[in-house]
C-alpha cells in the first residue's frame, strides 16, 4: 500500500491517530505523511512538541521550508487554543476547497493531571470541528511513555488509528468523542478556602479591579497582568450576559500559576465554545476565545448548579 493510499480519507475529514514506540517509527509515521501531501500539493503544517519538530525537519531537509512548523509545547500549552489558533488558523488561511494535511501532537509524556481532560476533550472536538472539511489531521501517541488510558481515549477520539509496523489505517470500534467530552466534563477540584468576589452588571469593573490587584500580589506583572485583565472583564461579562446576570469571582496561586474563576448560574450547552474563529465582521461573540488564545489552560466544568471556568496564567 503507498503512503497516499494509507492516508486517503473516506471522509472529506480524516482524523487518524498514529502509535509509535519510538523515534524511528515516529519518523516514519510521520515524514511520508508529510512528503505525501507536498507531493498532492497539499498546504502542510507540522505543530509538535519541539524534540519531535527536530526529527521531521531534519528528516525533510530541503521540503522543510515548504511545511509550517510550530513548537506545540508553545501553540498548543493550553489545548483550548489549538482548533481556533493553530488549525483552524492554518485551514482557514488556504484557498476554499483546497484540502489541508497536518500533525497535531497536543498529548505528550509529561502533561499534567490538571491539563489532560483538557487535552482529550480538544482531541475529541476536532472531529465537529472540522466535519466536512477537506483536511487530514493526523495526530501521534508516544505508545511507551503514555499510560494506557490515554491510549484508550485515542480509540475513542479518533475514527481510525495507524500501528507502526502494522500495514494500513484501522478503524476504532471504541470512537465515540460526544461520549469522551461528556466524560470529561468533570468537576473541578475545590477552589482554596477563601471569601468569592460576587458580581453583576454593576460591579462588573469591581471584579477586574479585584482580580488585577490579587494577580500582582501574586505576582503577576507587565503583560501578563494585561492578560489577567481581560481574562477576568471576559468571564465576567459572559457571567452577566448569558449567566443570569451574575456570579463569584476567585483568583489565587497554584503550581506556578495564578488562577482565575468565574461561576455563574449559567449551563454551557456548546462544547466548542471558545473554539471557534469569528469572523471579523461579526460583533460579539469572542470572550472565551479571547480567554483561550491569551491563558496557558483553560478548565470548564458545567453540571445543574452551574458553569465554572478557570483560567491558568503562568507567573
Amino acid at each position: 500500500m503507498s503512503t497516499t493510499e494509507a492516508y486517503a480519507p473516506v471522509d472529506p475529514f480524516a482524523h487518524p491517530a498514529l502509535f509509535y514506540r519510538d523515534a524511528r517509527e515516529y519518523v516514519e509515521g510521520t515524514v511520508p505523511f508529510v512528503r505525501a501531501g507536498l507531493e498532492a500539493g497539499e498546504p502542510v503544517a507540522v505543530a509538535v512538541p519541539g524534540e519531535n519538530l527536530r526529527l521531521i525537519r531534519e528528516e525533510l531537509g530541503d521540503d522543510a521550508h515548504r511545511v509550517r512548523l510550530l513548537d506545540m509545547r508553545e501553540a498548543g500549552r493550553n489545548p483550548g487554543r489549538i482548533i481556533p489558533g493553530v488549525l483552524r488558523a492554518f485551514a482557514d488561511a488556504q484557498p476554499a476547497g483546497r484540502r489541508v494535511r497536518i500533525i497535531g501532537e497536543p498529548i505528550w509524556a509529561g502533561r499534567s493531571a490538571t491539563e489532560y481532560p483538557a487535552c482529550v476533550q480538544h482531541e475529541a472536538l476536532i472531529n465537529e470541528a472540522f466535519r466536512g472539511r477537506e483536511a487530514t489531521i493526523l495526530c501521534p501517541y508516544d505508545v511507551a511513555r503514555l499510560p494506557e488510558r490515554t491510549l484508550a481515549d485515542a480509540y475513542a477520539t479518533h475514527p481510525t488509528v495507524i500501528r507502526t509496523g502494522s500495514p494500513g489505517v484501522h478503524a476504532s470500534h471504541a470512537y465515540a468523542p460526544a461520549d469522551v467530552v461528556a466524560r470529561y466534563n468533570e468537576p473541578l477540584p475545590p477552589a482554596p478556602d477563601g471569601e468569592p468576589f460576587a458580581f453583576g452588571r454593576a460591579t462588573l469593573s469591581a471584579a477586574r479591579h479585584h482580580a488585577v490587584g490579587t494577580g500582582a500580589r501574586l505576582g503577576l506583572e507587565g503583560v501578563r497582568l494585561d492578560d489577567m485583565a481581560l481574562v477576568a472583564a471576559e468571564l465576567s461579562t459572559n457571567s452577566v450576559v448569558h449567566g443570569g446576570g451574575g456570579g463569584t469571582l476567585r483568583v489565587w496561586a497554584e503550581d506556578g500559576h495564578v488562577v482565575c474563576e468565574v461561576h455563574d448560574a449559567g449551563r454551557l450547552t456548546d462544547p466548542l465554545a471558545g473554539r471557534r474563529p469569528v469572523p471579523r465582521d461579526q460583533r460579539g461573540g469572542r470572550g472565551l476565545l479571547l480567554v483561550n488564545l491569551v491563558s496557558d489552560l483553560v478548565r470548564v466544568h458545567t453540571g445543574e448548579d452551574g458553569t465554572t471556568i478557570r483560567a491558568y496564567l503562568a507567573r
